[in-house]
């Protein structure tokens, strides 16, 4: 299947409460989203988990007291669906705060996100703040956060609203 870039953000309900849940090989987390203050990388987000980009996916980094990082298709850091999305900076690192990755500001002055790669920030992280993308923040399963290893799987990402 082919993805791209989103041109428009999709038509969220203000009503609704949009969540996100990552199964893993070592249990589930629940993210809500932020549509609102991030329309493309949530439009991005579910476009992506709704057409089984991540299913089987890995996290390929994880750095102990900071973050946990998957969505690459390459499984090395490099990889992504062939496209990015537009910043939409401005949520705090808070922890559990789920963000995109992006290439450095040296070749990324835009600070576009990464298409797919994804984290989750295991503290707070105040320094991240006004440079990164944050579209969604861990509201269940925090504990399956800090047990997730290189290489642990993303067997699907399901997105419900309520």
């Amino acid at each position: 299947m082919s993805f791209s870039e989103p041109k428009e953000p999709k038509k969220f309900d203000p009503n609704k409460k949009y969540f996100a849940t990552i199964e893993t090989s070592k249990g589930n987390i629940k993210v809500e989203l932020f549509p609102k203050e991030a329309p493309y990388g949530v439009t991005n987000f579910i476009q992506l988990a709704e057409g089984g980009f991540y299913d089987g996916l890995t996290f390929h980094r994880v750095v102990p007291d900071f973050v946990i990082q998957g969505g690459d298709p390459d499984g090395n850091g490099t990889g992504g669906p062939g496209y990015t999305v537009r910043a939409e900076i401005g949520l705090p690192h808070q922890q559990g705060a789920l963000a995109w990755a992006r290439t450095g500001d040296q070749v990324n002055p835009e600070r576009r996100s990464s298409g797919s790669q994804f984290y989750i920030t295991l503290k707070q992280t105040d320094f991240l703040d006004g440079q990164y993308s944050v579209f969604g923040q861990t509201v269940e399963g925090f504990e399956t956060v800090q047990k997730i290893a290189v290489g642990d799987k993303i067997k699907k990402i399901t997105i419900e609203t309520k």
